[in-house]
């Protein structure tokens, strides 16, 4: 149903793949961005994007949950980290990679940016996720 693509022509991505293709008639989710609020609505992780990640990552789990997805089968997402240094970008890619996300591995793209939406905000991710047929199993 979903093949990752690693171009032999190109520089090996770290722990992620070129593109993902994804067969006619299959159904996608394509997800907002997910940000590090907690169920009421408060920020977590005010001034640390690792654990704003952490929180990203959970509430993405549960987007891909509430349409009958998960991690496994995502095959694209972008993630927005609100910095201009490459060590911050590294350890919110770090999360990323951690979570299962990058099991695909998906195709992805980390982008550093100036801000996101709410106040304190540092970390967004966006997603796009094969949903399996619930009697097909994946």
């Amino acid at each position: 149903m979903i093949r990752r693509v690693t171009v032999p022509a190109l520089f090996p991505p770290p722990a992620y793949s070129h593109a993902s293709v994804v067969e006619a008639g299959t159904r996608l989710a394509f997800l907002a961005g997910a940000v590090p609020l907690d169920a009421d609505g408060k920020l977590v992780g005010e001034g640390d994007p690792v654990r704003q990640a952490r929180q990203v990552i959970a509430n993405l789990e549960e987007q891909l949950r509430a349409v009958g997805s998960g991690s496994d089968h995502v095959v694209a997402t972008d993630v927005y980290v609100v910095s201009g240094e490459p060590a911050v970008l590294s350890a919110v890619w770090d999360v990323v990679e951690a979570s299962g996300l990058s099991a695909g591995p998906h195709s992805s793209t980390l982008l550093g940016v100036a801000c996101l939406g709410y106040t304190g905000q540092l970390v967004e991710i966006t997603a796009t996720a094969v949903v399996p047929d619930a009697d097909a199993g994946s």
